[in-house]
């Protein structure tokens, strides 16, 4: 962060982005505990001068929304980013260190509190509201009774805009009556999460403010000004990979992701609009953002809070955060005071319930609300004709009340609803919570974890579900009758299940009889609920560490074998750490929910790298294998497909709870899959180095599936050829001793994948497919029916002209991957089981967690490779060894004839004959060769090359090794004739 503007660097290659806003904040490190608990700045810290508190914070924006609620003017607070990046942190805060929220309800009950000593007569009101949106559906969450089928329904009111229907909206006199709101609002939504496992990062949640002043104006009339203060937490920009769900029949089924998309196709359009284009604003396409029209393009003064984290392993979730906010501030809204008098709004809903009434009564035409801005077809509004009887009705019954409300006073409404609140305040809880043991909740949402808490009154506490009478009520997947029972004597504390067989794991580890209890311990009852042990009493409770839910997974993901530790990670390999945790309650979840619903299929975490997956290069990812326990077909999903299809099954669960109609048609059913779809049976990774020295390739190689586990053999050919295909042969002499000498010149070889041998029997359509180098478009086989030996022939030519660097290096570097895809082949007789018993007999022969394989367990991906390169290397080294024997043999027979010398051009001939006939063809010639010079030349020369002083016999005297070098190098550049050099023997 530098000033306003946020800079973020790509860990992969060092490119830099920047964005700039109105502020930019650094809060990561850099600042210091103070005496009370407060962060402030650490100015012996290199980032204590950047480093933000909340304070300023405030004092930048919570001033400002401050000024517009007093003034009356609507406000609205996005705050948006990846779980756990810190918009918590910088809204609602911690303890001492309070975030926007907390200090605005502080400020504002303070400034009516001076108001009224003061002596000012106006009436003050606050009204407080909190839903949550999760999967399209509108939850109230101070309403603590199990919501309705489809959640409220979100009305259109003409002057109001969207609304949702029978939301409570309560009165509140203190900020202590706001925190209790709150916390009530946050619980209850937890005790849903919980549930169900329902990820609050998809679910977005709005706290609504209603600030009303009432005074009588400079003309004498009764006065209403009201500010609406929404706080909107917007759910995570999680990384997401959208291709995972490519070609899943279901993929647009869940509705989780629509209300953020839409919100993304609102935000951009509104963007383009304030740049001058007249674009259609969807806003009816989801329930958010019909929720927060006015607060995107109405009336309202809007300020969105974008939380990144600094971490390299959520630079994707950061960048797409940072690009979101950058569309989003170019929106411009028209905000202006909300101020009318009391009598003429009730004026107003007298004079609207009237005409509604007569609508109603077919008196007068009903009138089809549109925003001035849409386009809608003639389906839509017949549609929207259809909904208009209700939403009258709807309107008539809102009007009603809200005018009845009007002619109470604060105070009246206040004392009713402390009436019907009823409940443990916040404050009560926090100090039983010292005095008593208890369990408190785990959540993969820290924002929701601890909130709910079932205290342990008694010396004996039984826990099931809701079936039963239990002590303490549980509701999930796998949760029984009678789950499990917790124990108190004389101080000490143990857990047992109720019944054999239930899922009831402690620290990891399955319970199967009485086991102790101690400060801390992580507890998992069925699939869904995550439980922390806490006893107060505890001795050892001082120095314990704070438990999460990641705590709780990765201990689960270490008994299974899976590598979870975080020391000296790397970035890929701290993504997939990160994969297994969050995927692996989700799985279990998914087996549960299988086997209540008998649904006859098991879930299985897999770590798969890009090798197994047939890729030359990418992360190692977690996917999921789905195995039919009757038939034994089995399919591998990607996480997003699995991701996708376990919302549709927690639907399916949820509608058989409540007794609705759950289950649907195979088409539409998420636990189904198609027995025609395409399977990955394995990769086979073939080296192209040989190419690069142009040795052919023929090789034999294993064929290896998801889990690096062998599954049959390919036969494979690459062999240098010309343009036209034309396979070269060792008498054609194309080996090079390095590959910078094909730099320049075209490269040409045939692919051959002559067949396959000993696949997998229960697949059929068998065909293979492959890229080369740069290419996007696979080249593919003919499928070869109903073998296991299929037999394609399949050869191709690859042409590449004028090879440079690039192309050099990927034939010295790099490989072909090639993928053997098939299908299933539909079963014969289905094997009558249960559920539940097979998953409990796979378990107890595996293990206690479904785990196909883990990140411990690595396929030796460089094998082939060395085995390759081995065999190119013998293939080098017996071309050379041949190149030797020729040399040796050449200098044999220049000692049987008594050969001094022998042109370069001969030698170069032998060298490179590129077969044996051909050496011995050259050979032949050595006895040919006419030796330059005389007795006394040789004898110069050798004295030259030998370094010895030898007579000079023309003149009797001895000459030095300098001068005999003269003499040879003079000599022997005046008397080749048959090449510029010669070489010495």
């Amino acid at each position: 962060m530098k000033g306003p503007t946020t800079i973020i660097t790509d860990p992969s290659d060092n490119d830099e982005k920047k964005f700039a806003f109105d502020y930019s904040y650094w809060s990561h490190d850099g600042s210091k505990e103070q005496a009370d608990g407060y962060y402030g700045p650490d100015p012996s810290h290199p980032n204590g001068k950047k480093f933000c508190d909340q304070k300023r914070v405030f004092e930048d924006i919570g001033v400002g929304i401050l000024k517009n609620a007093w003034e009356g003017y609507n406000t609205t607070l996005f705050a948006y980013g990846q779980t756990g990046s810190g918009k918590s942190w910088s809204i609602v805060g911690y303890g001492i260190n309070k975030g926007v929220v907390p200090m605005f309800c502080e400020q504002i009950f303070k400034g009516i509190d001076e108001k009224k000593k003061a002596g000012e007569k106006t009436e003050f009101e606050i009204m407080f509201s909190m839903l949550e949106i999760y999967n399209e559906q509108v939850r109230d969450l101070l309403d603590s009774k199990p919501p309705k089928r489809g959640g409220l329904k979100v009305r259109q009111h003409p002057k109001k805009g969207f609304y949702a229907d029978g939301l409570q909206i309560t009165p509140v006199s203190s900020y202590s009556e706001i925190e209790d709101k709150m916390e009530e609002g946050t619980t209850n939504r937890t005790v849903a999460s919980t549930n169900m496992n329902a990820t609050s990062s998809r679910a977005h949640t709005i706290v609504g403010m209603t600030f009303i002043q009432k005074f009588i104006n400079a003309a004498g009339e009764e006065t209403t000004k009201s500010a609406l203060i929404n706080l909107v937490d917007l759910a995570g920009s999680e990384r997401a990979d959208s291709t995972g769900a490519t070609g899943d029949r279901l993929k647009e089924g869940a509705a989780i992701n629509q209300s953020l998309s839409c919100l993304g196709n609102v935000i951009s359009a509104l963007a383009d609009r304030s740049n001058g284009k007249n674009t259609r604003v969807p806003f009816r396409d989801s329930c958010l953002t019909k929720l927060l029209k006015n607060a995107l393009g109405g009336n309202s003064k809007t300020i969105m809070i974008a939380a990144v984290s600094p971490a390299d392993i959520n630079y994707d979730e950061s960048l797409s955060t940072l690009r979101y906010a950058d569309r989003a501030k170019q929106i411009k809204t028209t905000a202006s005071v909300n101020e009318d008098p009391t009598e003429k709004l009730i004026r107003e809903l007298q004079e609207e319930n009237e005409k509604l009434k007569a609508m109603l009564g077919g008196n007068v035409k009903m009138e089809v609300m549109k925003d001035d801005d849409e386009d809608l077809s003639d389906e839509e509004l017949a549609k929207l004709k259809q909904e208009m009887e209700e939403e009258y009705k709807s309107r008539l019954e809102t009007n009603a009340k809200e005018m009845e409300e009007m002619h109470k006073t604060f105070e009246e409404r206040l004392a009713e609803a402390h009436k019907h609140g009823g409940g443990q305040h916040l404050a009560e809880i926090l100090e039983k919570k010292k005095k008593m043991p208890y369990l408190s909740n785990l959540n993969m949402d820290p924002q929701l974890s601890g909130h709910i808490v079932l205290f342990i009154e008694k010396p004996e506490v039984t826990i099931g579900n809701s079936k039963g009478s239990c002590d303490i009520m549980l509701k999930g997947p796998s949760i029984v009758e009678n789950h499990a029972i917790i124990r108190e004597d004389k101080g000490a504390f143990s857990i047992e299940p109720s019944e054999a067989n239930v899922r009831l794991m402690r620290n990891g580890k399955l319970v199967t009889n009485k086991t102790e209890l101690k400060y801390n311990d992580r507890l998992i009852f069925g699939t869904t609920q995550y439980f922390v042990f806490i006893n107060p009493k505890d001795k050892s409770a001082k120095d314990a560490p704070t438990v999460n839910f990641e705590m709780a997974q990765e201990e689960i993901a270490k008994k299974s074998g899976f590598d979870v530790t975080s020391e000296n990670k790397t970035r890929d390999e701290a993504l997939l750490k990160e994969d297994i945790v969050e995927l692996m309650p989700a799985v279990e979840e998914c087996n549960s929910i299988s086997e209540e619903l008998d649904k006859k299929m098991k879930f299985e975490l897999m770590v798969v790298s890009a090798e197994a997956r047939g890729e030359l290069k990418g992360r190692t990812e977690v996917m999921v294998r789905v195995v039919n326990l009757e038939t034994k077909h089995e399919w591998i999903w990607p996480r997003e497909k699995f991701m996708n299809r376990k919302f549709l099954m927690q639907e399916m669960y949820q509608n058989f709870l409540e007794g609705e109609e759950w289950d649907l048609p195979k088409e539409r059913d998420p636990f189904s899959e198609d027995y025609e779809a395409e399977f990955h049976i394995g990769s086979v990774k073939i080296w192209l180095q040989s190419l690069a020295y142009h040795i052919e390739i023929k090789e034999q190689l294993d064929i290896t599936d998801f889990k690096g586990q062998e599954v049959g053999l390919l036969n494979v050919e690459l062999i240098p050829c010309d343009k036209k295909g034309k396979e070269y042969t060792e008498k054609d002499d194309v080996f090079v001793n390095s590959p910078d000498e094909l730099k320049g010149k075209d490269v040409n070889f045939v692919v051959k994948i002559l067949s396959a041998r000993g696949l997998p029997s229960q697949f059929t359509d068998i065909y293979l497919k492959y890229l080369v180098y740069h290419e996007d478009k696979y080249t593919c086989s003919n499928p070869i029916k109903n073998t296991i030996n299929p037999d394609w022939n399949h050869k191709r030519v690859v042409n590449f002209t004028k090879a440079d660097d690039e192309l050099l290096k990927y034939l010295s570097e790099s490989a072909i991957m090639v993928q053997i895809w098939g299908k299933q082949k539909p079963p014969k007789t289905k094997k009558s089981i249960n559920t539940k018993q097979a998953i409990l007999s796979d378990a107890l022969r595996k293990g206690q967690t479904s785990a196909a394989n883990t990140n411990t367990k690595v396929f030796d991906s460089d094998k082939v490779k060395y085995m390759m390169k081995v065999a190119m290397l013998e293939k080098r080294q017996q071309q050379m060894q041949n190149k030797i024997d020729a040399l040796n043999r050449m200098l044999e027979l220049a000692d049987q004839h008594s050969k001094k010398k022998i042109s370069t051009q001969l030698i170069k001939n032998i060298y490179h004959a590129p077969t044996h006939d051909q050496a011995e063809k050259c050979l032949k010639l050595v006895e040919k060769e006419k030796d330059v010079g005389n007795d006394e030349d040789d004898t110069e020369f050798e004295a030259a090359v030998l370094g010895k002083d030898q007579p000079d016999r023309k003149r009797g005297k001895s000459g030095n090794s300098s001068r005999s070098s003269s003499s040879m190098s003079s000599r022997s550049g005046r008397n080749s004739k048959s090449s510029s050099f010669c070489v010495v023997l």
